[in-house]
């Protein structure tokens, strides 16, 4: 049997289990996006259903990754990956086959449950079996790939809604589910388990504090701040999240160990994180929505649209991961999102008629380069400020804020557009995500250092 750390091929198999576990994660995030029209023309619903598909599925995923993180270090990490798989399927399939809005939201929300256990234990997987600067180069790779999957979805989900159906996007999972499942059949979890109470009463609070607010953003558009169906989700919500940080500031076993953010790249990285994630999300669900609804083109061509940022992701992200192994991360971490910034300050030239070779590709050159110099380093700085035994925990809370950062972008975007994403709301979008790239840089300047030894940090 192979195991996590035991060999060569046993590594290696191991970067390919934890790459597939977070692919597959990371894609059904985003291959959503180009097929929401399709999907509530269908089922119905209009705006409403197309926002909760995407939400349902970054609430959960967002709010119980952190409870997952403690599981893979307390119960080990392949066990609950392959408990997050099988999950993780049997909810897509209940997507492919849903008849109603309300049966398609709840699965969704079932599949970012599941997908909460994939991320955290496959990049502890990745921290505990690599020391640097092989570990740089492993989490480059791993983030070539996730990373690609995060944003080829819109390419992959178009062809599949035009040529076939929306219910294809979701019941394609099982494959690189069933993928996933075998070739973990061969390895064992060497990393020594912490077994801990679980915070359940955290996890429901992380849920209401993250669901409450989320609600309000969303719904306030059609209701006004006013109403009390905005008024007292917005309430609750916000005094949930306090009651949350205060709970995980007392609670002998917390699933948010307040303990991690005194190392300090750690604290500054995942600032990093939520101002940068925020801006793709949004930038990203701000492109393919607009050069449909106000370029007319179709899912397919949404999709294409995309490549430049897979195809620079696969390029560059492993060998920026070995430079920040080498060099360290911050200057990635400061110019990755300037360059990224650079790319949504280029599209504000957009004007009817568009013209994406001249209007839009240039900026989003601009925007794949600056991700592949940014996402690898950004990840190892995170993981590296701590010790081995806290990788899990550590990895699930840095992907929380990434896609919770994202949520609330999306739940946003309404607002910041003005309510459509013709011309002037594709504007001022492209221009919120060049503000949020722009803090993530001055964030990362200010605050992530290069230690003799990360993993000692304070």
């Amino acid at each position: 049997m192979a195991g996590t750390g035991s060999s060569t091929a046993g590594r290696s198999r191991l970067l390919v289990v934890a790459i597939l576990a977070s692919f597959i994660a990371f894609l059904d995030g985003s291959i959503v996006t180009v097929a929401l029209p399709a999907l509530s023309a269908e089922l119905g619903g209009g705006l409403p259903t197309q926002q909760w598909a995407v939400n349902a599925y970054l609430l959960t995923l967002g709010a119980l990754i952190l409870l997952a993180g403690s599981l893979s270090d307390s119960y080990g990490r392949l066990k609950i990956l392959r408990i997050g798989l099988i999950g993780f399927g049997a909810a897509s399939v209940a997507c492919a086959l849903a008849w109603d809005p309300g049966i398609l939201i709840l699965a969704r929300a079932v599949q970012g449950m599941t997908a909460a256990l994939l991320v955290p234990g496959s990049l502890a997987l990745i921290t505990t079996a690599y020391q640097e600067p092989e570990r740089s180069r492993a989490i480059g790779r791993w983030t070539a790939w996730t990373g690609t999957a995060a944003i080829i979805g819109p390419l992959l989900g178009g062809i599949l809604v035009d040529s076939v159906s929306w219910r294809l996007i979701f019941a394609v999972n099982v494959v690189p589910v069933t993928a996933t499942l075998f070739l973990m059949a061969r390895l064992q979890d060497s990393a020594v388990r912490r077994r801990t109470a679980l915070d359940i009463p955290g996890a429901l609070l992380a849920v209401a504090g993250l669901g409450g607010p989320v609600y309000a953003l969303i719904e306030q558009e059609r209701l006004g701040w006013g109403h009390p169906a905005v008024v007292v989700p917005l309430v609750v919500g916000t005094a949930a999240l306090a009651l949350f940080v205060l709970r995980e500031a007392h609670t002998p076993a917390p699933m948010m160990p307040l303990s991690l953010f005194r190392a300090r790249n750690f604290r500054y990285g995942n600032l990093v994180t939520a101002a940068a994630y925020g801006a793709i999300s949004l930038g990203s669900f701000g492109v393919t929505v607009f050069i449909q609804e106000a370029g007319g083109f179709s899912a397919t061509e949404a999709g294409f649209a995309a490549l430049p940022l897979p195809v620079a992701m696969l390029a560059l992200s492993t060998q920026f991961g070995k430079l920040a192994g080498i060099y360290g991360p911050r200057l990635f971490m400061t110019v990755g999102p300037l360059i990224c910034g650079a790319g949504f300050l280029l599209m504000l030239t957009v004007h009817p008629p568009l013209d994406f070779l001249t209007q839009l590709l240039p900026g989003l050159l601009l925007f794949s380069l600056g991700l592949a110099v940014m996402v690898a380093p950004l990840t190892a700085a995170v993981l590296g400020a701590l010790n081995g035994n806290d990788a899990g925990i550590g990895s699930a809370v840095n992907n929380a804020v990434a896609r919770v950062a994202g949520l609330v972008a999306i739940a946003l975007a309404g607002t910041i557009s003005g309510g459509a994403l013709d011309f002037p709301g594709f504007q001022r979008t492209a221009a919120a995500a060049a503000a949020l790239f722009g803090l993530a840089g001055l964030v990362a300047v200010v605050g992530i250092r290069t230690p003799q030894a990360p993993a000692a940090e304070k």
